[in-house]
């Protein structure tokens, strides 16, 4: 299977604000450039999944419009959960609450919020259940953190040594970005 994994367009939310969970709307004109730009990389014959987060699925969308074929809309593939921290600028998060989240990557809740291990739980649960489908192609549009646990899947890892791979490697997906990883 062929996974081709697409971080949502860029939200409407200013600089430095952790929204992780919070559903937040995109431009049309981002959203129509994003589109434009991914979909003469997509195969035609696909299946889409997506987050159900309004970034995800005005993409997932418009995409599936495109490919004449249906999103599949899977709770799994929302982003973390930050709890308190919210809708907050990072800068005003205190730096102890950052610095605990830091010394245990995998076990503390951000704000409250979910844990990386617990992302990675549901994340890997999708994984399998995508394994058992047989389809060539799959099309997963959801988030920077969901994209590396997802691409983590891929070594063979156990869910929390998969957790931390993903929270130690240094967030370099741009919005709009496509990754293939071929399972």
């Amino acid at each position: 299977m062929h996974l081709y994994l697409i971080r949502h367009p860029r939200p409407i939310v200013a600089a430095n604000v952790c929204y992780g969970r919070s559903d937040l709307k995109v431009a049309e004109e981002t959203l129509t450039s994003v589109h434009d730009a991914l979909l003469p990389l997509l195969p035609t014959r696909a299946r889409i999944f997506s987050s159900p987060l309004s970034r995800c699925t005005v993409l997932s969308n418009r995409l599936a419009e495109a490919l004449d074929c249906a999103p599949v809309y899977d709770e799994r593939l929302r982003e973390m959960h930050f709890g308190d921290w919210e809708m907050q600028p990072w800068d005003a998060i205190p730096r102890t609450d950052i610095d605990a989240w830091t010394s245990d990557l995998i076990g503390y809740r951000p704000g409250g919020g979910e844990t990386v291990l617990e992302v990675a739980q549901r994340v890997r649960a999708f994984r399998d259940d995508l394994a058992g489908l047989d389809i060539e192609h799959a099309i997963v549009i959801c988030h920077a953190g969901t994209i590396r646990l997802l691409a983590a899947c891929e070594h063979a890892l156990s869910v929390p040594e998969m957790a931390l791979y993903a929270a130690q490697k240094p967030h370099r997906i741009g919005y709009g970005e496509l990754l293939i990883v071929d399972c």
